[in-house]
């Protein structure tokens, strides 16, 4: 009974040390005859697993990977509370009531150096002859290069004409003696920054708030011309006109004279019915 558990025991562990035959062809003859060797000696063990080893030094860095594609759009967050009230801001400017304003400054080729005031054109001062019946009451600013349209005709007997306006100056007036004769230039200016234009006759200063655009003199056509049949409008004249180089004739036409006021329901004093009226051009 005790011979039969040997053998079993034998048996067993020549089973467990076994190599197994698909790795026992893949052994050296060698190797073979050196287990069977010390098969009676050697005592068959059960394999494990060694102790961990040290941890090796960190390896270096890799290369960058590509960039990835961009993300979709996050949704919309919610919206904010309202911030406080900021501080009022200084007050603008006065706006214009209406727009600017143009004016024409007769007798000058330019417009005041005055703030806001840009001249448009400048040109010749003209009108209605002062023997004629016919034409115009008002004085006009021509510009210097006309331009005529194309259906425009060289034959037309039945006209208005017009004639440039001439310096008058007449007595003992001797401050604008030596522009007799001449002819007077005009230009019209613009105001941006003020919307009310008004000239004051007998006045060379503008009223309290308003804006002196030039001053100068009051004048028209003479009462007792002979032959005087046409008028023009009451016109300031600049103080200091100027006069258009080569045109020194006396051809008449529009003729610019001082005007006096009468004492004649006009009371005098004030008014002199002796001295020359003055004149100013203001803006608001």
């Amino acid at each position: 009974m005790k011979l039969g558990y040997l053998i079993l025991l034998l048996v067993t562990l020549e089973f467990i040390c076994t190599v197994p035959a698909a790795n026992a062809k893949s052994l050296s003859l060698e190797t073979s005859r050196n287990r069977r060797q010390s098969s009676d000696t050697q005592t068959c063990t059960t394999p494990r697993d060694g102790r961990d080893g040290l941890t090796g030094p960190q390896g270096l860095a890799g290369m960058p990977g590509t960039p990835g594609t961009p993300g979709r759009d996050g949704q919309p967050g919610t919206k904010g509370e309202n911030g406080q009230e900021g501080p009022t801001g200084a007050q603008g400017p006065s706006g214009l009531n209406g727009g600017g304003v143009t004016y024409v400054r007769w007798g000058k080729t330019r417009c005041p150096n005055v703030t806001g005031t840009e001249k448009v054109y400048d040109g010749y001062t003209a009108g209605t002859h002062y023997h004629h019946s016919g034409g115009g009451a008002n004085v006009i600013c021509l510009p210097k290069v006309p331009q005529y349209h194309a259906e425009a005709s060289t034959d037309n007997p039945g006209k208005a004409e017009l004639y440039g306006a001439e310096y008058q100056i007449w007595g003992n007036q001797q401050y604008l003696r030596e522009h007799h004769d001449h002819n007077a230039p005009c230009a019209v200016c613009e105001v941006s920054t003020r919307s009310k234009h008004l000239m004051i006759p007998a006045l060379y200063d503008c009223p309290d708030g308003w804006t002196e655009e030039y001053d100068g003199w009051l004048v028209a056509e003479r009462t007792n011309h002979e032959q005087h049949k046409g008028r023009i409008t009451y016109t300031c004249l600049d103080k200091n006109p100027d006069v258009i180089p080569g045109l020194y004739a006396d051809t008449n036409g529009v003729l610019f004279q001082h005007v006096e006021a009468t004492c004649n329901g006009i009371p005098c004093p004030p008014y002199d019915n002796r001295k020359e009226l003055s004149c100013v051009v203001c803006t608001k």
